[in-house]
């Protein structure tokens, strides 16, 4: 059985074997984590057999690998492009309500690119897609601890109270979130504006962090990911980052910028 073949090929035994979930990220499929949903799914096959074993290798020279009965091979070029996602468009690569997709708005580019993690359907701003598997690894994983700021508009007056619990770190999930960053940059009774700086990415952190000191957010914009602005970038337009904003992305998290700039 092929996954037997596989499973049984590990890593430190061929320096040419990769295992799967990251060879569909290094191609440019999906993240990582959503490879393994794909695998586990049923919908990948190696050389015509069906994998749904988490942990499998293969060798990229040589395996055919196919998702949904699509051939998958690893991009001719690497490419990174930075979209001001518009509100009611959702950050998935699939989505069972048939909501749009931010993908939609690049339907016409040649390379199959991903969401580098996620924003709410109803924010907006700054979302990075991409075909760099490793790249975006490295930006969605917890030890690289990639800033990510965002302008906030809350129901009611925000006080220093407030922000200085946010500033010294609030419950979620049993653990600390903490605001790394944190500017008030309009006061009023019936709302305020912030800007809020966060190294993690839980599921709607800010809002949950913002509930727990007793605001309901009203608006969501991430207006910067790690050395990154999102700056004049219109809603629903994109572009792909420049030399320099790769070289200053790659180096942030690690990885060698020559390959990506």
């Amino acid at each position: 059985m092929v996954e037997e073949k596989l499973k049984a090929a590990l890593p430190g035994k061929s320096p040419a074997l990769e295992r799967l979930h990251k060879f569909l990220a290094r191609a440019g499929v999906a993240s990582r984590r959503r490879g393994e949903e794909l695998i586990r799914g049923g919908r990948v096959q190696v050389d015509g057999q069906v994998v749904t074993t988490l942990g499998v290798c293969i060798d990229p020279a040589t395996a055919k690998v196919t998702v949904d009965g699509q051939p998958v091979h690893l991009p001719a070029r690497l490419r990174t492009v930075m979209l001001h996602k518009p509100a009611g468009y959702v950050t998935t690569m699939a989505d069972p309500q048939g909501r749009r997709q931010v993908t939609d708005l690049l339907a016409d580019q040649p390379e199959r690119l991903f969401p580098i993690g996620r924003l709410d359907y109803d924010a907006t701003g700054l979302l990075l897609l991409t075909n760099d598997g490793e790249l975006a690894h490295r930006l969605m994983h917890p030890r690289y601890k990639v800033a990510k700021t965002y302008r906030v508009t809350v129901a009611g007056r925000f006080d220093q109270a407030a922000g200085a619990k946010l500033l010294a770190g609030v419950a979620l999930d049993g653990r600390p979130a903490v605001a790394e960053r944190l500017r008030v940059l309009q006061s009023g009774a019936e709302r305020s504006v912030i800007e809020m700086t966060i190294r993690e990415g839980r599921y709607h952190q800010v809002k949950r962090m913002l509930r727990q000191v007793g605001f309901s957010v009203q608006r969501l914009k991430r207006i910067a990911y790690g050395p990154l602005r999102l700056g004049r970038l219109a809603p629903g337009a994109w572009r792909d980052l420049s030399p320099e904003e790769l070289t200053a992305l790659a180096q942030a998290v690690g990885l060698d910028p020559n390959i990506r700039a």
